[in-house]
């Protein structure tokens, strides 16, 4: 279904990350990888799962480190010249603000939050456009609490939130560019971001014991949904939240 294109990858921490699932099922599906890890300590955690991908672009990008974002670009622009596809899977808030109430959340805490879930997202995008003059895709991640007040989600619901509405944004934006927005919206999974939420352990016992399926979700799910969705499949397919959590999403 992706023979033949390229994309990049933004936010695998581990073999068990939501990203290293897509970047897998990619991979599996013909497309051609770069793949970028956060920091040093993450590198080696990043590094299995690109060699099982045979990534030919492997660098680093820290979202707060001024010029990282835009030397992977530069990489791509100078190598391939082109780019079909970009998976955005990052996000992040200090234990702190995390933990606590929104009511409490800092304004530093807020900002970070806000800056390298979301506006990565933009930053990406805008370096992304000149890479897709006939179009291409741009998929990130988010999560049921954007939509609904989940229990312990605290300030990353208001988070994912203004992720969603970017992504539906930039979707009406770039429809003229026939460059497409969509975010999938996966169940609690057993990774390291979601085990920095607190009482992430009931978030997943009412998922497996409510959802319609009664079962998790597992990565591989999640990079099914993502090769669809970045696939000329879904063509006309933009500015759209995809769930991948057994149906859990649907109900009151």
């Amino acid at each position: 279904m992706l023979k033949g294109k390229r994309g990049l990858v933004v936010g695998i921490a581990n073999e068990h990350s939501i990203a290293a699932g897509c970047a897998k099922a990619m991979s599996a599906a013909g497309a051609e990888l770069a793949v970028t890890y956060g920091h040093e300590k993450a590198k080696p955690f990043v590094e299995p799962v690109v060699s099982d991908l045979n990534a030919p672009i492997f660098m680093p990008m820290d979202v707060e480190v001024d010029g990282q974002m835009e030397a992977v670009f530069d990489k791509i622009t100078h190598d391939w010249g082109n780019l079909d596809f970009v998976l955005h899977s990052i996000a992040y808030c200090n234990r702190d603000d995390l933990h606590g109430p929104v009511s409490e959340c800092s304004k530093a805490g807020f900002a970070q939050a806000m800056d390298i879930s979301v506006h990565s997202l933009i930053r990406m995008t805008r370096l992304a456009i000149p890479l897709m003059p006939e179009g291409g895709s741009i998929l990130t991640l988010s999560y049921y609490g954007a939509e609904k007040v989940v229990d312990h989600y605290n300030i990353m619901g208001p988070v994912k939130s203004a992720l969603e509405g970017t992504m539906r944004y930039l979707a009406a934006e770039l429809g003229p560019k026939q460059i497409r927005v969509n975010a999938i919206s996966p169940g609690p999974l057993h990774t390291r971001a979601g085990s920095g939420i607190d009482h992430f352990d009931e978030l997943i016992d009412a998922a497996r014991q409510q959802a319609p399926q009664r079962s998790l979700v597992s990565i591989d799910d999640v990079g099914q949904m993502a090769v669809g969705l970045v696939s000329d499949l879904s063509r006309k397919v933009t500015g759209n939240t995809s769930y991948v959590d057994a149906g859990y999403h649907v109900l009151a």
